[in-house]
């Protein structure tokens, strides 16, 4: 990034407005990870909504809304708290203990959605049932829906779960971006190995059905990727409408 020079005369012979200087040397003293993404902003204000037990029971259908979605033991509700710096979503040692489908409100119009994680082998397979009607129900009706991060834990990706949710994203158009979590896990060539190998697999059977990207919780790894992608399904990148 260039800077302008506070001294700066500009054409003619004019010193330069004393505003304008002091414009000058904040610019260039501001380090660019000051201009945050706006989707941090409204995450500090976020907050508990509702939780649903059934679709009928989620907040009114308006709006945009992103889903997190992952097998129980991916890292998932620790991947919703690092990206929105808030404490939203419960973790626990114990997978599988998000059994319903948590709401968050951004603002008036914006949400995000923890919905129950998937797999976990402890769980009764009454309640796994219960589960799977309910959470493809919520994917195949809800209007509001922009978008689904699905986390993978990447020294386990691409389980059956997974690939019901690429199947399900590709046959329904809908965005779908994946975390492979637990990436500090790896070292860092076998990480990009992982990376590579995840995309490889995914374009060859969905094609550009997903966008793909490294992620850790603890290090901090991957976050603003992945709050760049939540600001545009949210539509927070979009420009401001003319007057």
């Amino acid at each position: 990034m260039f800077r302008l020079r506070s001294g700066y005369q500009g054409r003619g012979s004019h010193p330069a407005h004393p505003i304008y200087c002091w414009l000058c040397r904040a610019l260039a003293s501001t380090p660019m990870s000051s201009f945050k993404n706006p989707i941090v902003g409204l995450c500090q204000q976020a907050s508990f909504l509702i939780s649903a037990a059934k679709v009928d029971q989620c907040p009114l259908d308006s709006g945009r809304e992103v889903a997190f979605a992952g097998r129980s033991n991916a890292g998932k509700s620790s991947a919703l708290n690092t990206l929105t710096h808030a404490n939203l979503a419960r973790t626990s040692k114990t997978p599988g203990r998000t059994q319903l489908l948590n709401f968050f409100t951004l603002d008036d119009e914006r949400r995000l959605v923890d919905l129950p994680g998937y797999g976990y082998a402890k769980v009764p397979i009454p309640l796994k049932q219960h589960w799977q009607e309910h959470l493809e129900a919520y994917l195949s009706s809800r209007n509001s829906l922009s978008g689904v991060v699905l986390m993978m834990d990447i020294r386990h990706p691409l389980t059956e779960f997974d690939r019901l949710m690429l199947d399900w994203s590709q046959a329904s158009s809908m965005p779908l971006h994946i975390l492979l979590t637990k990436a500090d896990k790896l070292a860092f060539g076998a990480q990009k190995n992982a990376l590579l190998k995840v995309q490889r697999d995914v374009r060859q059977d969905w094609g550009d059905t997903a966008s793909i990207q490294l992620f850790s919780a603890p290090k901090r790894q991957g976050i603003e990727d992945a709050q760049r992608v939540l600001a545009r399904w949210l539509g927070l990148d979009e420009p401001a409408a003319e007057a």
